[in-house]
């Protein structure tokens, strides 16, 4: 009922899963990510001690074709499950119940493993290896759902769509730096969930994405009139000409408050293009 991937980024060390389904709110029952450890999915008559026992298992460090062989083994019913995993090294297993509803099956390589259950048919799990393939130098979560958009464009769950869901962790991530949560973004109930989890994306990578200080642009004066235009609209007397001086910094500033980009820019004569660019759209 389900089509997913697990994955870690060589470059960075993130870890994390995309899935989607016919299901609703999928992101509550498939995934589990753990920065510097591991990602899981666990799908196909989910038994729900897979997602923490493996996440322990592979805390220890078992090999991830060593946690589905202890999840499995003494599981009465393996047979109708599936499961992806991938560890913090790389190394990844997928395994497809005897009895999973057709089609069902999974890819492996190395960094990630792909898998689904109740399927169009195998062109899904095919066209997400080859968009993950592709997209070598993406940023992990938007690797991540390219390969879940490509395999909801090859079919996805043959019963239709409901529901998706992306997380990737990194040490050292989350708001605050405090849990390692870099993205967490469900659609749960929807007749189009993927391009819903992509404009999540989109939307997650405005406000909490970063452009190196040394890309910023200078606030000269053809561009502090063309912000003093666009706030012209939301700030009743702000004059109509004008430098970058203190009462239009402090008007942008609580715009850029209003919007949660308080993290792209915090004042100053530079600021972040996709900040700018936000404003003048």
């Amino acid at each position: 009922m389900t089509f997913s991937i697990v994955a870690r980024d060589a470059d960075t060390g993130d870890l994390g899963c995309a899935v989607a389904s016919k299901f609703p709110a999928v992101g509550a029952v498939v995934p589990a990510v753990l920065a510097g450890v591991g990602a899981i999915a666990s799908q196909s008559f989910v038994n729900a001690r897979y997602r923490p026992d493996g996440m322990a298992l592979l805390q220890s460090g078992v090999s991830p074709d060593a946690v589905v062989r202890r999840l499995t083994d003494p599981d009465d019913e393996r047979a109708v499950r599936q499961l992806g995993i991938v560890d913090a090294g790389g190394s990844a297993f997928s395994f497809t119940g005897t009895d999973c509803l057709e089609w069902a099956g999974g890819l492996v390589g190395e960094g990630y493993a792909i898998q689904g259950n109740i399927l169009a048919s195998a062109d899904v799990i095919a066209a997400m290896e080859s968009a993950w393939l592709d997209g070598v130098g993406l940023a992990l979560g938007d690797r991540l759902v390219g390969a879940l958009q490509a395999g909801d464009r090859a079919g996805g769950d043959r019963r239709g769509r409901q529901s998706a869901a992306l997380i990737v962790q990194r040490v050292g991530a989350g708001y605050g730096g405090a849990t390692g949560q870099l993205i967490d973004l469900r659609v749960d109930d929807h007749v189009d969930p993927v391009p819903g989890l992509r404009r999540l994306l989109d939307i997650h990578g405005l406000v909490f994405g970063a452009t190196p200080e040394a890309d910023w642009v200078p606030v000269d004066a053809s561009t502090a009139a063309r912000i003093r235009a666009a706030l012209r609209t939301r700030v009743p007397g702000l004059p109509a000409d004008g430098a970058f001086d203190g009462e239009l910094e402090d008007a942008l500033r609580a715009w850029v408050i209003d919007e949660n980009l308080d993290g792209r820019w915090w004042g100053g004569d530079r600021i972040d293009p996709v900040v700018l660019a936000h404003l003048l759209r």
